[in-house]
């Protein structure tokens, strides 16, 4: 009697052994290194096009002001000079640690609040029913395609009257009104892909919304909540516009408008401004590193079931 094969575990040890088969000969591996090549080298090229003015800036930030002015940053490889008193003269006489920490209490907050606010919006746009749920969706689609200039003038008037551009709850109010369309967009269509036999069951349980959206769906969607995070906090950090329009008090000030008292009237200070400029950096580096692994979760999230 022939046995008869399970397909499943047949195709299973097909495509286990194609992966695991190594090239048998010196003449195979070279034609897959060869057919890899051109793409290894484009990406390699990119990253060197991407990566070399981060680094010029880095090794700029640590060079002496004369070196600076009298020699390019890739010198250094033939006789390395560095010095740690361009960013303790930016730190301590430039202003920049206290823009520092401005820029610290306007990004933070400007990101959590939109964060929490697009998540409730979405949820309920997704899983509760109300009249006019489709209208509401598709009237804050809309809104994305309106620009942020056009509001400027009713905002900077509206919040001035009451006296809110002289601290940071203008720039607050700005940042999170304009990222919230574009976030409940995002986070509503991540939340309707959730099982929703799982959220029934928790009704039939006795839980309440509120339990159920702090409970479960939040935990299940980690991954695009914090790539939502990362676009606002890098949107926020990194900008100038809003800062310019809506913070009216110098003591204020975030390190993308504090940075430009580094170009003093008899010149560019190279030496400051590369140490200020890499410091406007840094921040936004450690974020993205340290949740690089949520980022890519939620740019994949629902593209595979």
């Amino acid at each position: 009697m022939t046995a008869v094969q399970d397909p499943l575990h047949t195709g299973a040890g097909v495509l286990e052994g194609a992966v695991k088969r190594k090239p048998r000969t010196a003449g195979e591996r070279v034609r897959r290194a060869l057919a890899a090549s051109p793409v290894h080298l484009t990406l390699w090229a990119i990253a060197v096009v991407w990566l070399a003015p981060t680094v010029g800036l880095l090794v700029t930030s640590f060079r002496p002001q004369g070196d600076i002015l009298s020699s390019g940053w890739w010198t250094v490889m033939s006789s390395p000079s560095f010095t740690l008193e361009n960013y303790q003269e930016v730190l301590t006489s430039q202003g920049m640690f206290g823009a520092f920490l401005n820029s610290l209490q306007i990004a933070i907050p400007a990101t959590l609040f939109p964060l929490l606010i697009a998540a409730l919006a979405g949820y309920a746009l997704a899983w509760i029913r109300f009249p006019f749920r489709d209208t509401v969706f598709l009237l804050i689609i809309t809104l994305m395609m309106i620009p942020v200039q056009i509001g400027f003038i009713p905002l900077v008037r509206a919040l001035g009257d009451a006296g809110l551009t002289r601290g940071f709850v203008a720039v607050w109010l700005a940042h999170g009104a304009f990222a919230l369309p574009f976030g409940i967009f995002l986070l509503r269509n991540f939340f309707i892909t959730l099982p929703g036999s799982l959220l029934e069951a928790a009704r039939i349980d006795g839980a309440s919304e509120w339990k159920i959206f702090r409970s479960i769906v939040i935990p299940l969607s980690v991954p695009a909540i914090a790539s939502l995070g990362i676009f606002q906090f890098l949107w926020v950090w990194n900008d100038l516009l809003m800062a310019l329009v809506f913070i009216q008090n110098p003591a204020a000030n975030p390190m993308t408008r504090q940075i430009q008292s580094l170009l003093s009237q008899y010149g560019t200070e190279w030496h400051l401004l590369a140490a200020g400029a890499f410091l406007l950096m840094t921040v936004p580096l450690i974020v993205f590193f340290s949740l690089q692994r949520f980022f890519v979760q939620g740019l994949l999230a629902g593209g595979v079931k």
